[in-house]
């Protein structure tokens, strides 16, 4: 038996930031970044909370790390707000994510009141990349031993969404880039997901034909809005399709490297992208011929117009196209080209092989990865000349 869970309401369009006007709570706790309050975001939204009192914690940083959370945790049981609002990219989001999920726990130990009241939870994503805002993933960073900590619950959802593409116009272009490449890899693995249904692939098919539309465009020309709109639903689609479906390999090695390299969560989600593609559609044994992988990489081939007449010719299209798209958007094709050292990358290894076997994402693969192919693919991606 299948299952397609809708989560959040959406707002989005003209004025969809005047849902904040309707509340009427006296506390709420604003969870976002330095950045989003020195670009006067943060008092722009206390702004339309007319009559509230609200808490900011503004201490979130990239990947946000157990301390921060605890931090976050602490302000909130002291609080006790009524709404907590989420503003910024999947930091901020993840950041809000992880606080009331352990509130849950905090107050459930030391209540006997098993229907504790949560807060209203308002997600408001600046950024075009995570879909944060309508997964039940949150993803925390172990600073101490340098690893990232994927969390999945149903109580990590938001009740509300409100996505207004005027606040991503301020994203450089950089981020542009990395943001929408996590959200074509969102899509793209959940479409190939052995957990897809019908209901996912709408909203993976929809979001993978929007950033192959506008995201060289938005990232080209930052203020063009009607690239940033079809960018900021393509990223709460695509959250959609991997939240009911699961994500794969990609994600669970661009979460071990990124932590061990430092690296923006996109930009290491993008350079393996091309290499799992290949992998997946068993190009590297000669599998391709029957492998549901393959099938559905080459369904995506056919409806982005790419060439797929066989299955070899659609799993090969789609990795080109996306390594044609990697190196307009200036986004390095290998590891190597981001000038990290080889011997410590080969050093590692072994952890990232360790973490990525460990990572939630490995078990919603199309296939069965060993940890052969793990460091194979590792060392695809390093250098770059075993790819086809």
């Amino acid at each position: 038996m299948d299952s397609f869970f809708v989560g959040p309401k959406v707002y989005y369009g003209s004025h969809a930031l005047d849902f904040l006007k309707e509340l009427h709570v006296k506390r709420a706790c604003l969870i976002t970044d330095k950045m989003m309050v020195q670009l006067g975001m943060a008092d722009m939204i206390m702004n339309l909370l007319q009559g509230t009192s609200c808490k900011v914690f503004a201490d979130v940083e990239p990947d946000p790390s157990i301390e921060t959370v605890k931090a976050g945790l602490n302000i909130f049981l002291e609080y006790e707000p009524e709404l907590i609002i989420a503003l910024g990219g999947g930091s901020p989001i993840d950041a809000a994510k992880a606080i009331l999920l352990f509130s849950y726990k905090v107050r459930e130990k030391i209540s006997s009141n098993h229907s504790i009241k949560q807060p209203l939870f308002v997600a408001i994503p600046t950024t075009s990349g995570t879909g944060s805002e309508v997964t039940s993933y949150s993803v925390i960073t172990d600073i101490e031993n340098n690893t990232k900590i994927p969390l999945r619950d149903e109580r990590l959802l938001p009740d509300v969404v409100i996505l207004d593409e005027q606040l991503t116009k301020t994203v450089p272009p950089t981020v542009t880039a990395d943001t929408g490449m996590d959200t074509l890899t969102h899509a793209i693995e959940a479409y190939v997901s052995s957990a897809a249904t019908e209901f996912t692939d709408i909203f993976c098919e929809k979001a993978i034909k929007n950033i192959f539309t506008y995201l060289l465009r938005a990232y080209r020309y930052g203020d063009d809005l009607e690239a940033r709109r079809k960018l900021h639903l393509a990223s709460c689609m695509a959250g959609v399709g991997f939240t009911n479906a699961s994500l794969g390999v990609n994600h669970s090695l661009a979460h071990a490297v990124g932590a061990k390299f430092h690296l923006s969560h996109g930009r290491s989600n993008a350079i393996l992208l091309p290499y799992v593609i290949q992998f997946n559609g068993g190009l590297c044994d000669g599998s391709y011929q029957t492998s549901r992988a393959a099938e559905r990489y080459t369904e995506i081939s056919r409806f982005l117009g790419l060439p797929c007449s066989t299955r070899e010719e659609g799993v090969v299209s789609l990795s080109t196209a996306i390594r044609v798209l990697n190196s307009k958007l200036g986004i390095p094709l290998t590891f190597q080209a981001l000038n990290i050292e080889e011997r410590l990358y080969v050093r590692k290894i072994p952890e990232l092989v360790e973490s990525a076997l460990q990572d939630i994402c490995t078990t919603g693969n199309p296939i069965t990865v060993s940890e052969a192919d793990f460091v194979n693919l590792l060392n695809w991606a390093y250098k770059g000349n075993e790819l086809k």
